[in-house]
């Protein structure tokens, strides 16, 4: 039965389970493949050279946390379409996806300068003037993909909210290609193609996100066309960007200040030497990878949840949250003991056999994975908690949470585990697991405490 019809009869925790993967797998394939062209990024810009790698890892890392910020009016469309889809309310939308596209737009539009006059911020940074200036170059090209990039975040929350979970799913396995072919001829000049180093990157990862966006606002407009999506585009509707925008920004910080917890973790890791660094990078891409489940299921939590919160059913919504989290903690048992029984495998998947460090890598990571067991539970619960909250459109106060446990609670605890008490890389992942359990338990707590009990609150008193 599709969660988006008006009324529900009463479905089974099986039933529940059935719903979540159904609606989670196509989205967790979908996160897969886009942390796909990331790794892909890495792996050929590795190929390529280190100082190019270097370079385009600074200034994709000051894309991202630019491009995070924003994201968050395009998250805020999830809940809001899939709300209005539970109560029956086309109109809304409408609406409310129109106005996460221009409020995309406003903010691609203010981020441009930063991403065009990078190079002074990031010597501001303190990076290396010729890593700044390479990094500089390569945005003033990918810079640009910001737009497209929003623009394509919303179409995906629009689409997934009516549960269109499939065609978000291949379009990101497409875009996951289309970044690998067009990276290999232009940054190597494969086939006849001129060999562009960065600047090919720079060039992939705007074709990449110009294409994806373009194939689905066609997709949507062929598809959905009772949404009128484009008709009168151009006309503003001040009542609902407001609402997408009191929504939208409080999430697109939450991310921003998780984001900056892991942020400051690599630069922390850096500062114990290149080693270590390796090391986490390894044991970071790994956690990531087992994370985009969490995150697909975080998705589904928020499409369910917001359509059970556009029907005013609380109890529908109660029984999803609980199976959606046991889903979550069964996927933290399987990275736990994954990364606990085989963490040289793990980690020897991407180091050269013949790399005269592998040794000290491999000691080092699996000290990193045994955190990592424990940091995955605490990460899972904090992506399903947010997930839920963002279902009752409930940003500002797990805002305030996650920036508070983030930054006051995870960040000094990495720097004191990790230097003060010389832990070294575990007491930097020590602060890690730290900030993200105190988010975890109290975003929990937020849902099941209050936000759930104020769905049909007033339905109920009628």
């Amino acid at each position: 039965m599709s969660t988006l019809a008006t009324k529900h009869t009463e479905m089974s925790l099986r039933g529940h389970a059935r719903a979540i993967a159904i609606l989670g797998l196509p989205l967790i394939g979908g996160h897969v493949a886009q942390f796909a062209i990331g790794l892909t990024d890495t792996v050929m810009l590795g190929w390529y050279g280190v100082e190019a790698l270097a370079a385009v890892t600074l200034g994709a890392t000051y894309f991202f946390s630019i491009f995070l910020l924003g994201s968050g009016f395009a998250f805020a469309v999830m809940p809001m379409v899939a709300a209005a889809a539970g109560a029956g309310e086309e109109r809304q939308i409408r609406r409310s996806t129109r106005m996460g596209l221009w409020l995309s737009l406003v903010y691609g539009a203010a981020a441009m300068p930063l991403l065009w006059w990078s190079e002074p911020i990031l010597l501001m940074l303190g990076q290396q003037a010729d890593i700044a200036h390479a990094a500089a170059e390569y945005l003033r090209i990918a810079g640009w993909a910001i737009f497209p990039a929003l623009l394509y975040m919303v179409a995906k929350s629009y689409l997934a909210a009516l549960e269109r979970t499939q065609i978000v799913l291949w379009l990101s396995v497409f875009g996951a290609v289309l970044n690998a072919l067009v990276n290999y001829a232009l940054i190597f000049g494969n086939w006849g193609a001129p060999e562009l180093g960065i600047t090919g990157a720079a060039i992939a990862s705007l074709v990449t996100n110009g294409v994806s966006f373009a194939l689905v606002l066609a997709y949507a407009l062929k598809v959905l066309p009772e949404h009128e999506l484009m008709k009168n585009f151009q006309r503003p509707d001040w009542e609902m960007l407001g609402q997408v925008f009191r929504m939208g920004a409080p999430i697109g910080l939450t991310t921003l200040a998780e984001t900056s917890l892991f942020a400051a973790s690599a630069m922390m890791m850096g500062w114990l030497g290149t080693v270590p660094l390796a090391a986490h990078g390894i044991a970071i891409s790994l956690a990531g990878l087992t994370f985009m489940v969490h995150l697909g299921l975080s998705n589904a939590a928020t499409i369910r949840a917001g359509n059970a919160f556009g029907r005013s059913d609380r109890d529908h919504m109660a029984r999803g949250g609980k199976v959606v989290t046991v889903m979550s903690l069964v996927v933290s048992v399987v990275g736990i003991t994954l990364f606990l029984a085989i963490p040289d495998p793990l980690m020897s998947l991407f180091l050269d056999p013949a790399d005269p460090q592998k040794t000290e890598i491999l000691l080092i990571g699996a000290g990193l994975l045994a955190a990592a067991a424990l940091f995955q539970l605490m990460d899972g619960m904090q992506a399903i908690a947010l997930g839920l909250l963002r279902g009752v459109q409930d940003t500002g106060v797990p805002m305030v949470i996650a920036v508070l446990s983030y930054w006051a609670v995870g960040i000094p605890a990495s720097y004191v585990f990790g230097f003060v008490l010389e832990w070294g890389g575990v007491g930097v992942w020590v602060g890690l697991i730290a900030g993200l359990s105190v988010a975890g338990l109290f975003l929990m707590a937020r849902f099941w405490k209050q936000s759930i009990k104020t769905v049909g609150a007033a339905a109920a008193r009628g």
